[in-house]
């Protein structure tokens, strides 16, 4: 599941702007976010190609404690963009 460039021109505007050096831009950010989200992969088996899995996973965590990443989801689910349901949830009593 990637988005295209024509798809991240709905959310662009959403995304905080990219300052100092930059190396990753946002819309490779999104893949591989989408990437971990789709295989359940941990950060650090993220393909290199993406780039560094760290630098990925500060900015991604950075959205989401501001809640962008919950706003760009949202609105590329309601442009049909991507599909993202749970079908099931499982708790380990352990660690209840």
């Amino acid at each position: 599941m990637e988005i295209t460039t024509d798809q991240f021109k709905i959310i662009s505007q959403l995304l905080p702007k990219q300052r100092g050096n930059v190396t990753i831009p946002n819309i490779q950010v999104l893949n591989a976010i989408l990437y971990v989200a789709e295989h359940g992969c941990k950060w650090r088996g993220l393909p290199e190609h993406y780039g560094n899995w760290h630098t990925i996973y500060t900015r991604a965590n950075r959205w989401a404690k501001a809640g962008v990443l919950d706003h760009v989801m949202e609105v590329l689910q309601a442009a049909d963009v991507i599909n993202i349901q749970v079908d099931h949830v499982s708790l380990d009593s352990t660690a209840v």
